[in-house]
């Protein structure tokens, strides 16, 4: 998934940190990733560790990672629920369509009318299935976590979902197909939760906490909105030209929140092990960082620099990589 601040590229960095900082085999650790995104860090962990928490108040986020973690054991029939889905025919009166399609008259294009079509006849069919009960919790969430990351391929913007290309991009003008969102098998007891961090902290514990939260101004549940939408499938009334929908305000985001947000975090946390991921272009600077850290126990930082965010490499193919640097914060905190 094309997604802001993935940390895809720099899983060897954090594990690497992770071993050496922890020490020993991980096998009995619990591994807290509270600030999720897309998994790609829990998932990294998932087979490693005793067993998994991974928390995004986002809802897509939730249904990404109910899958990818949540998920352990082998469910019967999902490739056979696939099939079913694909050879659905799209639909005219789904929400997808009606909303965020040009052919519909709603004056947005983030998918093209096919696609749109296709996505809301998935969407409505796994629902039917659900509420039928033909498939299980387990199953649902791994058919929507497949629709999710097969139509954001398709999507028509140059990245996040804040607003759409004008014409559609050659990307976009591909068919659907859904593709199934595997994940590890494991015996672990793994848990996933869709709250606000700074009250989850408190009834949870274990040894190993990462933090990966935003950085910076921008909201995810604005830059993802439409994985919401589908996530969700509940029918609202988008504003604007971008046919937003109503999200929840990060205090993580904002200049005036943040440092007070994030040292409540750590010192709620009952956590042996902090790991902060933060680069050097967000709102708390180092040193603040390292200041609230340090109060609670051993801190160290290391540093690495990586690649830029961009956007879409299709449309930002003429420019030039930036690099940005991105700080591992890392505390050993007191009992």
């Amino acid at each position: 998934m094309n997604y802001i601040g993935s940390k895809y590229s720099l899983l060897p960095f954090l594990t690497e940190a992770v071993n050496s900082t922890v020490g020993g085999s991980l096998a009995e650790k619990v591994f807290c990733d509270i600030f999720a995104g897309t998994g790609v860090v829990g998932r990294s962990f998932k087979t490693k560790v005793k067993k998994v928490i991974s928390n995004d108040w986002e809802y897509y986020s939730y249904v990404l990672n109910r899958n990818y973690i949540g998920n352990n054991q082998e469910i019967c029939g999902k490739e056979e629920h696939i099939a079913r889905l694909n050879a659905l025919d799209g639909i005219s009166d789904g929400f997808i369509y009606s909303n965020y399609c040009a052919g519909s008259g709603s004056g947005r294009q983030y998918f093209s009318d096919e696609n749109g079509k296709k996505i809301d006849a998935i969407r409505k069919t796994i629902e039917v299935w659900r509420s039928q009960g033909e498939i299980s919790e387990d199953l649902y969430y791994f058919l929507i976590c497949s629709l999710l990351e097969s139509a954001d391929k398709l999507a028509n913007t140059a990245s996040v979902y804040g607003a759409f290309l004008k014409h559609l991009k050659a990307s976009a003008q591909k068919p659907l197909v859904l593709e199934p969102a595997r994940y590890e098998l494991t015996d672990s007891g793994n848990e996933v939760y869709c709250e606000d961090a700074n009250i989850l902290i408190k009834r949870i514990s274990g040894d190993i906490l990462y933090l990966d939260p935003p950085y910076n101004a921008r909201q995810f549940g604005a830059n993802y909105h439409l994985l919401n939408t589908i996530a969700e499938y509940k029918p609202f009334v988008p504003k604007g030209k971008t046919g937003l929908r109503e999200y929840a305000r990060s205090s993580y985001c904002g200049t005036h929140t943040v440092a007070s947000s994030f040292e409540s975090l750590i010192r709620d946390a009952q956590f042996k092990y902090i790991f902060l991921s933060y680069n050097n272009e967000g709102l708390m600077p180092v040193d603040a960082i390292r200041q609230i850290m340090s109060r609670y126990g051993r801190y160290d930082l290391i540093s690495r620099d990586y690649h830029r965010f961009r956007a879409d490499k299709e449309c930002n193919r003429h420019h030039k990589a930036a690099y940005t640097t991105e700080y591992l914060h890392i505390l050993e905190k007191d009992a």
